[in-house]
C-alpha cells in the first residue's frame, strides 16, 4: 500500500506558555507538548544539520498564543496536523518560502535553514530541532546581517 502524500497545511493559532522549564505548547485537540530547555539564542538564521525535523513556532507579541509549522515534516498524517492546529511546509531541495512575515526557511541540500527577524514576525521566533536521540531549542533574536530570504549567493 503506497505511504499517503504529505502536503502543506496552514496553521491554527495555539496556546503557548513560556515556562522555566521551556516552551509548552497547547494544541487545539487539547494535548499539549513540553519543548524542554531554555532556548539559545542566534542571531537571524539557523541551519539544522541534515535528517532533523525542524518545527518553527512564532508567538504573539503577548507571547501567550503563536503558530508553529513542521518544514519537510513526511512522518505526520495531514488528519493529525488538521486536528492539531500545526501546520506544514514541504520543500524540494533549493526551494524557500515566507512562513510568515519575517520568516523564511529554505530547503539547501538536505539542511533547513531557518531565517527571521522578530520584529518583523511581530513576537518571539523558535526553532525546535529534533531526531529520535535529542531535542534542541533556538530562539532567533535579531534579524539576519542581509536581507531577509535572500540567502547570499555564496551559501549553499
Amino acid at each position: 500500500m503506497p505511504a499517503p502524500a504529505r502536503s502543506s497545511i496552514a496553521p491554527s493559532t495555539l496556546g503557548i506558555d513560556l515556562v522555566e522549564e521551556g516552551v509548552v505548547v497547547e494544541y487545539l485537540d487539547g494535548r499539549t507538548t513540553l519543548y524542554r530547555g531554555a532556548p539559545s539564542t542566534v542571531d537571524g538564521k539557523l541551519v539544522a544539520s541534515p535528517g532533523k525535523e525542524t518545527h518553527v513556532l512564532v508567538t504573539d507579541p503577548t507571547e501567550t498564543e503563536g503558530v508553529m509549522m513542521y518544514v519537510n515534516d513526511l512522518k505526520t498524517h495531514d488528519e493529525i496536523l488538521e486536528e492539531t492546529g500545526v501546520g506544514r511546509v514541504v520543500l524540494e531541495s533549493g526551494d524557500r518560502e515566507e512562513l510568515f512575515p519575517g520568516v523564511v526557511v529554505r530547503n539547501a541540500s538536505e539542511r533547513i535553514e531557518v531565517e527571521a527577524d522578530p520584529d518583523a514576525a511581530g513576537g518571539r521566533v523558535f526553532v525546535f530541532v529534533e531526531d529520535d536521540w535529542g531535542e534542541q531549542s533556538y530562539e532567533i533574536t535579531s534579524a539576519p546581517d542581509h536581507e531577509l530570504g535572500t540567502f547570499g549567493e555564496d551559501e549553499s
